[in-house]
């Protein structure tokens, strides 16, 4: 097997960057990988120095078979940035594993995240792979799901190709369709919101794109019930990374094999499971009860 390379996404945060690249210099897998790093450019001078400090931590960078740095001349911002690189890499390996600056991953993330473009890589029906879990429910250690998450995931071109950058398009289909209470794990959390908000220009998400182009054809993710991802970036230091530990994961450190999983059809149990999470992170008390702990801790952010 050889293994798939291994797309990063950097901005202005060499620390969070340091800690991404060490846990994977950790994967016994790093020094058959390919790593390609896309380290967008400053917005103006106040992160000048950051996007610079970002840069001088890429130089000599070891551990990996091959490392390739794509230094963007001008700020793309995160969602054009990601997209124009995974079109890029996945277009010229027929996969990639993609990760951003503020996660870290697991010893075995790399193993597991190549054995599963493996055992499904002619599996029409599942479109990507997903490593963390942040849920904390008793979920199988592999499982199918139709909804995608963007924190260490995988895919293959052919599944790719299926990515609609047009919002306002997908957002029409999945009103036309009566398909929105399903998307939002049965109004549970408001993924149209977000997907409305991206149409309209009101943010700029690629994740929710991403979500809808496959949710819209009926493609499944495989995700894990014990998570090889850790997001970092709720530290108020990320796009659309506010403080608090809602999301917080706890790092399985052993090996996840993966077998086949037949039928291939989505894991009711488990989208049931997502959905009272988010119903039990997502309501009006909870909501408001996390926003008097930040205020209270002096954080006064959105």
């Amino acid at each position: 097997m050889t293994c798939a390379p291994v797309v990063l996404f950097a901005y202005n945060r060499p620390e969070h960057l340091r800690r991404c690249i060490a846990s994977l210099q950790a994967n016994a897998l790093a020094a058959e990988s390919e790593l390609f790093v896309f380290s967008d450019g400053p917005k103006g001078e106040a992160d000048r120095e950051a996007v610079a400090a970002v840069r001088r931590c890429l130089c000599g960078v070891a551990g990996f078979r091959r490392v390739s740095v794509v230094e963007r001349a001008a700020n793309m911002g995160l969602a054009p940035n990601v997209i124009s690189g995974v079109t890029d890499v996945v277009g010229r390996y027929g996969r990639v594993i993609v990760l951003e600056d503020d996660l870290v991953v697991a010893p075995h993330f790399l193993r597991f995240m190549n054995d599963a473009l493996e055992v499904y890589k002619d599996e029409e029906r599942v479109g990507h792979i997903q490593a963390c879990d942040f849920t904390h429910a008793p979920l199988p250690d592999t499982f199918l799901i139709q909804w995608t998450g963007s924190w260490g995931w995988a895919t293959w071109e052919r599944a790719w190709r299926l990515f609609n950058p047009d919002g306002a398009a997908l957002l029409r289909e999945l009103e036309e369709r009566g398909l929105s209470r399903r998307f939002d794990f049965n109004g549970a959390y408001p993924f149209t919101r977000m997907l409305r908000r991206q149409a309209a220009g009101r943010n700029s998400s690629w994740a929710i794109r991403w979500n809808a182009s496959l949710f819209l054809r009926g493609v499944l993710s495989l995700n894990v019930g014990k998570s090889l991802v850790a997001n970092a970036g709720f530290d108020g230091s990320g796009t659309h990374c506010g403080g608090g530990g809602l999301y917080h994961s706890d790092l399985w450190t052993g090996p996840l094999p993966v077998a086949p999983i037949a039928p291939v059809e989505e894991d009711r149990a488990a989208r049931r499971a997502y959905e009272a999470y988010y119903r039990r992170t997502n309501g009006f008390w909870a909501k408001a009860a996390r926003r008097i702990r930040r205020t209270l801790k002096g954080d006064f952010g959105a």
